[in-house]
């Protein structure tokens, strides 16, 4: 393939301007600038500093940059290579999104960690998105092979993050409250960046040191729902499964450090900056392609009548859409760029809209990108590549047809998550 039909856009300062856009909104998220200020007064006691995620390893470098003169010790789980140094807090890495034999190992020793403390002693807890693979210990009488099938079922089915945390908690002998239990008597106090539209921190990597609002009933509901074809051990176990710790049970503190919507506005302002209108949507949920159908809509609702907004404008929206997939194997991809896809194809190519989505810990999917740009040429860029957009839609392989056209976007990882960030603008 002649790299002539693969070369991007000669749009340079519009691509700039998302990427400024994205840029801001992961920087609103660095533990290292807004950790520091939602710390408490040291305890009389000892600090156990625990944590799992994404962003778990800077998090606890941040920790000991704010409090050097402390003693510090503990453990966090974070991604295969999202590792960090720290002085005295132990960083290990485990698989995502499905659970491996370090996540198990991460989550046995993270118990190990904060059992036998005493009233005067304080349990700092740094959970970010991932967690909930990252940190994985199955309940009693379940095996981690049962775990990983289930983390597959789920990320097959289209289920909500909600959904999907409701079952995984259910399953699990840290998640839900648990950890937090094992660490009485001493004080827990939770240091959180929000993945979770809404910012609900009990569904933040499934919420290992606050109660579970979820029920059984509600698991039940969310298997038939999506007709989830689980192990057997799994079905049995759920026939006669405890209840897991519900709200109330135990003190609470849970402080969020960085959200979604910190992260839109952060994007809005530096918008602003650039001189264009920005128009915050908030943070949206459901099928990736339908989002990108809406959003093509509202994007000429821009272009031919200045609503919501006139041009030039920049519509944002974070949150987290989910991909079903069919019985067919699928191509490579992830949300954003199913979504990035789908806009293209519901543009055709309309003048002066662009969009760049992507997810802010650097990964879209099991992608090695964080998501992609669409400009008023990807499709005519697309055809000359030989491609076929909506077949490569059908197929849920969006990643190839950015890769083709030289449209990723690539960070690396950011070491924060605060879910995706999508901007269209519209000159």
């Amino acid at each position: 393939m002649a790299d002539a039909l693969v070369m991007p856009s000669k749009d340079t300062p519009i691509r700039s301007v998302l990427r400024s856009l994205f840029d801001a909104a992961v920087a609103s998220a660095d533990p290292r600038r807004v950790l520091a200020a939602h710390l408490p007064s040291p305890p009389a006691g000892r600090t156990i500093v625990v944590g799992a995620g994404k962003s778990a390893a800077l998090m606890a470098a941040a920790l000991e940059a704010a409090w050097p003169d402390v003693p510090l010790e503990g453990l966090v789980v974070t991604r295969y290579g999202h590792a960090v140094a720290t002085r005295a807090i132990e960083v290990i890495e485990a698989a995502h999104p499905v659970p491996d034999a370090n996540s198990q190992l991460a989550a046995e020793r993270i118990l190990a960690r904060v059992r036998g403390l005493g009233p005067a002693d304080l349990v700092i807890a740094l959970v970010s998105g991932g967690g909930s693979s990252l940190m994985a210990l199955p309940a009693s009488g379940l095996t981690l092979a049962d775990k990983q099938a289930v983390s597959e079922a789920l990320l097959a089915s289209g289920a909500t993050i909600h959904e999907m945390n409701a079952v995984r908690t259910h399953l699990s002998a840290i998640k839900g409250g648990r950890l937090a239990q094992a660490a009485a008597p001493a004080l827990v106090i939770t240091l959180a960046i929000s993945d979770i539209p809404g910012d609900n921190p009990r569904i933040i990597a499934s919420g290992p040191t606050l109660g579970d609002a979820s029920t059984l009933a509600e698991v039940d509901e969310i298997i038939e729902r999506y007709r989830l074809k689980l192990p057997a051990s799994v079905t049995a176990f759920l026939k006669h499964a405890p209840e897991t710790p519900k709200p109330g049970a135990f003190p609470e503190d849970v402080r969020l450090i960085a959200t979604p919507s910190a992260a839109l506005r952060a994007a809005a302002d530096r918008a602003r900056e650039l001189g264009f209108a920005p128009v915050v949507l908030g943070e949206l949920e459901g099928e990736s392609r339908d989002l990108g159908i809406m959003m093509a809509g509202i994007a000429r609702s821009v272009r031919a009548r200045a609503l919501p907004a006139a041009a030039p404008a920049v519509l944002l929206s974070g949150g987290e859409t989910v991909v079903t997939l069919g019985s067919e194997p699928p191509g490579r991809g992830g949300r954003n760029m199913e979504f990035l896809l789908s806009l293209a194809i519901a543009l055709d190519g309309a003048a002066n809209i662009w969009a760049l989505a992507g997810d802010t810990d650097g990964r879209d999917g099991s992608e090695d990108a964080a998501g992609a740009i669409v400009t008023p040429d990807t499709l005519v860029r697309a055809h000359k590549a030989n491609l076929d957009p909506r077949g490569l839609l059908r197929r849920h392989d969006s990643f190839t047809l950015f890769e083709t056209i030289g449209d990723l976007v690539s960070t690396g990882p950011t070491l924060t998550n605060v879910n995706a960030l999508r901007a269209v603008i519209i000159a």
